[in-house]
């Protein structure tokens, strides 16, 4: 995440090193519902730019995917042999 400030103000900025999310609508839905079921001191989206873009803590990267991956194992569909 970049932050930004004016020239003429002299204040501090404290910027957040976030990770970049682009997915489609349901997934994000996933991602942010994720996120919710955290308790409060393990949120880890720090921003919403828009339903398909966030920033999330970059700690959290494998743990997303981790969990997109289980559920997609439970709604995939096998041919009954």
């Amino acid at each position: 995440m970049v932050a930004f400030c004016s020239p003429k103000s002299r204040n501090m900025v404290n910027a957040i090193k976030g990770l970049f999310i682009s997915c489609d609508v349901p997934m994000a839905q996933f991602i942010v519902n994720l996120n919710a079921s955290m308790p409060a001191s393990d949120k880890f989206i720090l921003h919403m730019l828009d339903p398909t873009h966030m920033f999330v803590q970059p700690h959290v990267a494998e743990m997303i995917r981790g969990k997109i991956s289980e559920f997609r194992d439970q709604n995939s569909y096998e041919k009954p042999t």
